[in-house]
């Protein structure tokens, strides 16, 4: 349940950072409601999330819904320029939210014999 909660925090952390576009430098009444209500029920869900997940990778994860969803509205919505090596990146971490998800229930990846084999720890 906390990943379906993260990412409907995810979610709303995209809505609060375009709405922001629509406040006019908050000078717009009912969109700055609306981005503030977002804004604080994306902090509060990412709370909640974080009770059971590890809050470097809660976060990352957040942070890439968010970045990747807004870039994506952006092009969509108002126009932004798009190119390959934009996509790519905006896929290289939609790549890197799906490694980090896998990472916390393959306990491979948590061994210490992991980081030991590491030439940089010996």
């Amino acid at each position: 349940m906390s990943w379906v909660i993260l990412f409907v925090a995810g979610l709303l952390e995209i809505g609060w950072a375009i709405g922001l576009k629509y406040t006019d430098g908050f000078t717009k009444l009912w969109p700055t409601v609306g981005t503030v209500a977002s804004l604080v029920a994306s902090f509060l869900l990412l709370g909640l999330a974080l009770k059971t997940l590890p809050v470097g990778t809660a976060y990352a994860i957040w942070v890439g819904i968010g970045a990747v969803g807004t870039a994506l509205l952006g092009i969509l919505l108002f126009g932004e320029s798009t190119g390959v090596l934009k996509l790519v990146s905006l896929g290289l971490i939609c790549a890197g939210i799906v490694g980090l998800k896998l990472a916390i229930n393959n306990k491979a990846l948590h061994s210490d014999k992991l980081l030991a084999a590491l030439p940089i720890y010996r």
